[in-house]
């Protein structure tokens, strides 16, 4: 039998500057038409400030390959 080993994110609050790690299901992860409306979320358990950080292709795949909940954002144009 497997043993399944559960995935976790080495994060920072740029608000408190606290350091943690966070599970999974504690990160969003939104991908839009360009780089500057692909981004993670994730609300920080020092100072329950939500913080919005840029996620490039590697994090997309990371976050997405881990199982993170993602949006798909399209354009109205």
């Amino acid at each position: 039998m497997r043993r399944v080993v559960p995935v976790v994110f080495k994060a920072a609050c740029p608000d408190c500057r606290g350091r943690f790690e966070l599970a999974a299901n504690a990160l969003r992860l939104a991908i839009g038409g360009s780089s500057r409306t692909t981004f993670y979320s994730f609300t920080c358990p020092g100072c329950d400030t939500a913080v919005r950080k840029p996620a490039g292709d590697r994090i997309v795949q990371l976050l997405s390959g881990a199982g993170v909940r993602t949006l798909r954002l399209h354009s109205t144009v």
